[in-house]
């Protein structure tokens, strides 16, 4: 009988559920841990790559390479360059890619993987600064390099101590941390992620105009004095959650959005049907051109916390863009 048809003979007496919170109790403590790890090092990492003018190089060798690269990826689409590099290929000709300039990420958990340690000699030859992400504060990894962030994780989730899982999910929060702190010193935003993500639907949306994106058709128009019978109407047809309030469909005077008919309706139920359109409007509302960037309507909307734009121009009311 097979190893497999063994464990999976023995697997009948496991509860799977009850293995998986302990995983999750693991994993989510060794991350919670290195908050009061946290130190001079770290900030001064940070500071290390929004001084350079170079790229920011991660490497890692087995699961510590994985997730080097997650941490490249998650650097270079948030601002800071950055690429992978396997340790054994920069052994044997990739450093011709390293500049002088360039950040060095050294990622191990024992601070003792051979293929990164002979990489040291020549990249403190070309003048790198120097980062390592270990376990261990003592190992030679941690001691050789500029800055070390200590990644120390009580135990594994893996049952024998021999898979990386706790120690792979903790390095990868340091990373993510990284990230976010660079992320902030640089004003990184929406935008910008939008640039880096042209393939995606965020970064389509985000880079177009707004006339590539708004509503334009069958737009829900009322009269001032239309009653909320027929602004109801009105809202329902045009299935945007609001009606522009317009005398000529040119100059917007105001806008009903579902939370100002539900406003009207609860400060005066008896009379609400005899209100008219004005009685429950938003007025000079905000609105926006339609050459304008949808990066730029999605920041206005967050700004004034509503989920619509009118979109005007010299010509009048050009159509509605929503989040």
């Amino acid at each position: 009988m097979s190893v497999r048809a063994i464990n999976f003979c023995a697997a009948s007496d496991l509860d799977f559920a009850a293995i998986a919170r302990e995983v999750f109790r693991i994993e989510s403590e060794a991350v919670a841990g290195l908050a009061e790890q946290i130190n001079g090092d770290f900030s001064a990492a940070v500071t290390a790559i929004l001084r350079s003018v170079g790229r920011t190089i991660v490497c890692g060798m087995g699961k510590s390479g994985i997730i080097g690269k997650k941490i490249s990826a998650t650097l270079a689409s948030t601002g800071t360059p950055s690429f992978f590099m396997h340790p054994s290929e920069a052994y044997h000709g990739d450093l011709g890619m390293v500049d002088g300039n360039d950040i060095f990420i050294a990622i191990s958990h024992s601070g003792e993987t051979e293929e990164l340690l002979r990489l040291l000699p020549f990249l403190r030859d070309n003048g790198n600064t120097t980062i390592a992400l270990t376990g261990n504060t003592r190992s030679t990894l941690a001691r050789q390099v500029e800055h070390h962030l200590w990644v120390p994780v009580a135990q594994e989730a893996c049952p024998l101590q021999l898979a990386p899982t706790a120690s792979t999910t903790a390095t990868l929060a340091m990373g993510d941390a990284l990230a976010v702190a660079l992320m902030r010193a640089r004003d990184f935003q929406a935008h910008h992620f939008a640039r880096f993500h042209p393939g995606g639907s965020l970064g389509r949306r985000m880079l177009a105009l707004v006339r590539d994106e708004m509503c334009s058709d069958n737009l829900p128009f009322i009269q001032p004095d239309a009653l909320a019978a027929e602004v109801v109407a009105t809202m329902s047809s045009g299935r945007l959650g609001m009606a522009i309030v317009s005398q000529d469909r040119a100059v917007v005077l105001g806008v009903i959005t579902d939370g100002d008919l539900r406003r009207a309706l609860e400060s005066n139920q008896q009379r609400f049907f005899a209100s008219c359109a004005r009685d429950m409007m938003t007025p000079d509302p905000i609105v926006i051109g339609p050459d304008s960037r949808m990066s730029a309507a999605v920041e206005l909307m967050a700004q004034h916390h509503i989920t619509s734009l009118i979109v005007v121009d010299d010509t009048g009311i050009r159509g509605v863009v929503q989040k």
